[in-house]
């Protein structure tokens, strides 16, 4: 298989966007870690608070439970500015109110990296994706663009900001980047862990052993495409 390019790294400010709490822990939050370890900010947007995630658990419950476990979760990989948006869980729309609530935060938050999930129909050509996912990351491309033009959304107050400079796609099934997450692994372990109510209501497995199996073998199955150290990968777009 191709080798995967290292993710360029002349950059100080990056913000995630993602449609649910536990969204950034299936394997980015080792390398947000890692990012966060050599001194670059890294910021989270959430569109939903994961209301509709645990069956067991009604939506008015879930909600705050869920929001506090992303916070400690973020905190765990050096993750201090938090945001959760009002769209509802399970049932996102794609269109001008997603774009334009991205589109407001990166404009606050200026980053030159947009970090978002894979917005593709399937996980690897096998599994059917979620229409939340598909909408975040489609709206999170899309506002890369409207941040900069200041006659789109001119209403929100805040400069435009054309400063984005790549947007970087996890978990797609055609990946061209990634990062070695040797120093960030541990933490990106930790941090999925934290997701411990959300965990169990998945798995009868403890959460250290579930979040230790599956972001191991994640990074681990990486590595054979790049250089044997564990990774985690991205497909890149450049603007």
């Amino acid at each position: 298989m191709d080798q995967l390019e290292p993710m360029p790294g002349d950059w100080r400010r990056a913000l995630a966007v993602v449609a649910h709490p536990d969204d950034l822990e299936y394997g980015c939050a080792a390398a947000v870690a890692t990012w966060t370890g050599d001194g670059r900010e890294v910021s989270y947007l959430v569109a939903t608070k994961g209301e509709a995630g645990i069956d067991t658990l009604a939506p008015a419950e879930a909600a705050p439970l869920r929001e506090r476990e992303e916070r400690a979760s973020a905190a765990v990989v050096g993750v201090t500015s938090v945001e959760f948006l009002d769209h509802a869980d399970g049932v996102i729309e794609y269109g001008l109110a997603l774009r334009r609530d991205i589109t407001a935060a990166i404009r606050r938050h200026r980053p030159e990296l947009l970090i978002t999930l894979n917005f593709a129909d399937t996980w690897g050509g096998t599994y059917w994706n979620t229409p939340d996912h598909r909408a975040v990351g489609r709206a999170t491309l899309d506002a890369a663009a409207d941040a900069g033009n200041r006659w789109i959304f001119p209403d929100l107050g805040a400069e435009p900001w054309d400063g984005v400079r790549w947007v970087a796609v996890a978990g797609t099934d055609d990946p061209t980047h990634a990062v070695d997450v040797t120093a960030g692994l541990e933490a990106g372990i930790r941090s999925l862990t934290e997701h411990r109510a959300y965990i169990e209501a998945l798995s009868t497995d403890p959460p250290e052993v579930y979040a230790r199996s599956l972001i191991e073998g994640y990074t681990s199955e990486t590595a054979g495409r790049f250089g044997g150290r564990p990774a985690i990968a991205f497909r890149l777009f450049s603007r």
